[in-house]
């Protein structure tokens, strides 16, 4: 851990954008010292009417769709229209595997090297609920820093598709022309997550397979409910490899952001998001906060033998451990 410097240090750096104390500050916030936690919740606080001014984009996909490329070719897209982008990675899979967000983030020269860019994997370990509480934190730095664009990539499968979607305005699916199976192995739920499915690599001998898939996804789309009332997820084609299909890809972001500022549905998702957001930290405090508590660590490899060796149920042992905050009013018998 880098040395900590005061709040008033961390946040000057932040609204100047200064890159160096914006990794720094997304550091402090990864950390999960309690003094740190403390100083980090203060920065937050002073940046947080900075916030909320960037257009969050969630891109997940299928292995082999080629996220990295997509999002090298869409934030390129994005400078040249003088935006600042910021993309971040939830990589629950890093935890075992140490993941690839270092080798995706080598591969996007061109984009890494923009000082209009920012880059940052997410932490090297971690449940998928901390990787997912530092990301959504880091957005909220990445808005006070300036950035126009958050991107948030997700690597891993299943469940961090739906953190990721809870977190931002538009969500992207990726998918691959001509590989079979009509939704390739994504579960129903993450398509219904989708504001918009891009069937990448229509390029070259892809482009009328490209085109098919996109057909049959249209109708799966149909017999799924959006996520939207008022907003249809399109299906379109792209070539991150050429750029084709790009700009019709950000287009589609832009409309789908209008429309549901028009209706509304914007500003009530951002503050649904907020909403849960806050339960989240509530929910981790506590957890954090029970197993700290005297004879809660002591009596847990207890009960955990016991449940093992049959001599306990699940449901029993849990509420003993439970129960042993209110009866600490007398001696609490562990045998």
């Amino acid at each position: 851990m880098h040395k900590v410097e005061t709040a008033s240090h961390y946040i000057k750096g932040v609204v100047a954008g200064d890159r160096r104390i914006l990794s720094k500050t997304i550091t402090l916030i990864e950390s999960s010292l309690a003094e740190h936690q403390e100083l980090a919740a203060k920065v937050l606080d002073a940046l947080a009417d900075r916030t909320g001014n960037s257009v969050r984009v969630g891109i997940t996909g299928v292995p082999g769709v080629g996220k990295s490329t997509f999002i090298e070719s869409l934030g390129n897209f994005l400078l040249k229209r003088k935006l600042r982008v910021a993309i971040l990675a939830v990589d629950p899979s890093s935890v075992k595997s140490g993941g690839s967000i270092m080798g995706d983030r080598t591969r996007m020269e061109r984009l890494s090297a923009d000082p209009r860019a920012f880059i940052r994997p997410s932490p090297s370990a971690g449940s998928l609920g901390g990787v997912a509480r530092k990301t959504r934190e880091t957005i909220l730095v990445c808005e006070a820093a300036g950035f126009d664009v958050v991107m948030v990539e997700t690597i891993g499968v299943g469940q961090s598709e739906v953190t990721v979607a809870a977190m931002v305005d538009f969500f992207l699916v990726l998918l691959l022309p001509g590989a079979g199976d009509e939704l390739q192995g994504i579960k129903r739920g993450i398509i219904e997550l989708a504001d918009a499915i891009a069937v990448n690599k229509a390029d070259g001998e892809n482009i009328r397979p490209a085109e098919q898939a996109s057909k049959a996804y249209e109708n799966a789309l149909h017999l799924m409910t959006p996520a939207s009332t008022s907003w249809q997820p399109p299906v379109l084609t792209c070539s991150a490899l050429t750029g084709e299909g790009i700009e019709s890809v950000w287009d589609t972001v832009m409309s789908h952001r209008r429309k549901l500022i028009d209706t509304g549905e914007f500003f009530e998702k951002r503050r649904t998001q907020a909403s849960l957001w806050f339960r989240f930290l509530v929910d981790e405090g506590l957890k954090n906060w029970f197993y700290q508590q005297s004879g809660i660590k002591e009596l847990i490899p207890h009960l955990t033998r016991q449940v093992e060796s049959g001599s306990v149920s699940p449901m029993a042992a849990a509420s003993r451990l439970l129960g042993i905050l209110p009866k600490r009013r007398g001696k609490y018998e562990q045998s």
